[in-house]
C-alpha cells in the first residue's frame, strides 16, 4: 500500500513548483488588491494568507506530510510554527469575523516574520 501511494521524485517536484507558484501568485495578487477601495485590505489579508498556506503546502510534496510536521514541531522551530499558524488563523478572523482591517494587516506582518524566523 505504501509503495502504491508514494509519489515519484518528478511528480513531487512538479507538485512543489505548481503549489509554490500558486502561493506566489496569491501573495502577489493580494498585494495588488491592497489598493482596491474599501475592501482592499481585507482582500490583501485573505490572498496573502492563502498564498502562505499554498507555499507551506508546496514543501509537503518534497518532504512528505509527516516529515514536514515533525520538522515544524521540533523544539527549535516550535515557537515560530505556533506563532505562524496562530497568525494565519487570526488574519482570517480579523478579515471576516471581526472586520478589523488594521488587525488583519498586523497579523499579515507577523505571518511574514514568523515564516522568516
Amino acid at each position: 500500500v505504501i509503495d502504491a501511494t508514494s509519489l515519484g521524485w518528478g511528480t513531487r517536484v512538479k507538485g512543489f513548483i505548481a503549489c509554490f507558484a500558486i502561493g506566489c501568485l496569491c501573495s502577489l495578487l493580494g498585494s495588488c488588491l491592497l489598493w482596491v477601495p474599501k475592501k482592499g485590505l481585507t482582500l490583501f489579508a485573505v490572498f496573502y494568507t492563502l498564498g502562505n498556506i499554498a507555499s507551506i503546502g508546496s514543501t509537503l510534496f518534497l518532504m512528505g506530510p509527516m516529515k514536514q510536521l515533525k520538522r515544524m514541531f521540533e523544539p527549535t522551530r516550535l515557537i515560530a510554527t505556533i506563532v505562524m499558524l496562530l497568525c494565519l488563523i487570526l488574519t482570517l478572523c480579523s478579515a471576516f469575523w471581526w472586520r478589523k482591517e488594521g488587525l488583519a494587516l498586523l497579523f499579515c506582518i507577523l505571518q511574514f516574520f514568523a515564516l522568516a524566523w
